[in-house]
């Protein structure tokens, strides 16, 4: 499975919206400043995001973009769904299906895969995101050495 740079920039932009404590509209330009994204790229994908009734649109001066519903109300498949990215896991798992699904030793495999990941992202939501990334730089009681080296990484490039 590998998730399109869109469906990844879309979910770091996303999270980086729901994650402000006011709930004030902000620019394209000031989140694809702050993540990295290119800001035509970005205004590409949050029209998709708005007219996915994910995003809505403020205009004026001191307009940009807000939730169009609560962080904790909009789940990961929803904004996957909204942008038309499919999670497709190998061939057979595509609308056309699979030639060999019959004799294949591995389809029912990568169906219970699928349906597992499915799973995750139809109960994930941004607010499930946004907890994840602030408690990822917040040192764990147990020791996670995945997670510990996920902060590590992070605080290095923020070049603290």
């Amino acid at each position: 499975m590998r998730l399109s740079t869109t469906a990844r920039y879309s979910l770091r932009a996303l999270s980086d919206l729901s994650s402000r404590a006011d709930n004030d509209p902000v620019s394209v330009s000031d989140i694809a400043s702050r993540q990295d994204i290119p800001v035509t790229y970005l205004e590409q994908i949050f029209g998709k995001l708005r007219r996915g009734g994910i995003l809505a649109s403020i205009r004026g001066s001191q307009g940009g973009y807000i939730l169009a519903r609560p962080a904790n109300d909009i789940t990961v498949a929803e904004i996957l769904q909204a942008l038309g990215e499919p999670v497709i896991f190998g061939s057979c798992q595509t609308e056309k299906g699979c030639e060999n699904a019959v004799t294949c030793p591995t389809f029912s495999l990568w169906r219970k895969v699928k349906g597992s990941v499915d799973e995750i992202l139809r109960t994930t939501t941004l607010a499930d995101i946004v907890g994840e990334k602030i408690s990822l730089m917040t040192p764990a009681k147990t020791p996670d050495p995945e997670r510990e080296e996920a902060r590590r990484k992070a605080t290095e490039s923020k070049g603290e």
